[in-house]
């Protein structure tokens, strides 16, 4: 498999002096990982809903204010694991700052922020940062094919592959060939075409979000075992 050749790394370009970059990075970055934090906060700091959302919005605006994104060191780990690491010191702070509320009897808090510890958190962290990049690719490829012959693909691909996976009853090839008036061997060259440019949409934006290209072909290589030789 090609590996995208351009690295643009919006880890880097968050730092960036051009505003227009800046807000394009952000932008990046917020896409995949506002999932993966806020549902770190709620099954970790056992923060509800609407409190997980503020302290997502909160943590990211941190981040960036104190331009901890700048700390990061490429040679030491992967992004994602730095980010973990500062979204839980953020996490632990404010639960701090909380305690001591309650203790002071100011406004009572609807919500217990002591740890409720997953079994791996940064496991879980990871599954949720690589479904959020996976529904990016997703809409990379739905956005590509739209009003294009490639509909077909897309939408066969959709169906077996995405909806299919979470099914009671995956459908068929055969299946998807009667619903679209279509041969098997049609839809098994459409799914063939359309996975193959899922894999490069996933890269593409796994490019985007890692900081050095040892970091982009590790995650290439534990996302989709692509061993980029």
């Amino acid at each position: 498999m090609a590996f995208p050749q351009t690295h643009r790394s919006v880890v880097l370009a968050v730092q960036s002096d051009d505003a227009d970059e800046r807000r394009r990075a952000l932008d990046t970055l917020l896409r995949t990982y506002w999932r993966p934090v806020f549902l770190h906060l709620q099954n970790r700091w056992r923060a509800d809903g609407p409190r997980a959302e503020d302290l997502t919005q909160g943590f990211f605006a941190v981040a960036l204010e104190k331009d901890w994104l700048e700390r990061f060191d490429p040679s030491k780990g992967r992004f994602r694991t730095f980010l973990l690491a500062c979204l839980d010191a953020y996490a632990a702070n404010d639960a701090r700052a909380a305690r001591r509320l309650k203790r002071a009897g100011d406004t009572p808090l609807s919500f217990d922020f002591e740890i409720a510890q997953p079994r791996d958190p940064e496991a879980e962290f990871r599954r949720e940062w690589a479904r959020s990049l996976f529904a990016l690719a997703v809409a990379a490829l739905r956005e590509r094919c739209r009003g294009t012959p490639r509909e077909v693909a897309f939408a066969l691909f959709e169906r077996y592959d995405v909806e299919g996976a979470d099914a009671l009853r995956r459908p068929t090839y055969a299946d998807l060939a009667a619903e679209k008036g279509l041969p098997v061997t049609q839809v098994t060259n459409h799914l063939h075409w359309a996975r193959r440019e899922f894999r490069a949409a996933v890269l593409v934006t796994l490019r985007e979000i890692t900081a050095s290209d040892a970091e982009f072909r590790a995650e290439a290589r534990d996302l989709l075992g692509v061993d980029p030789s």
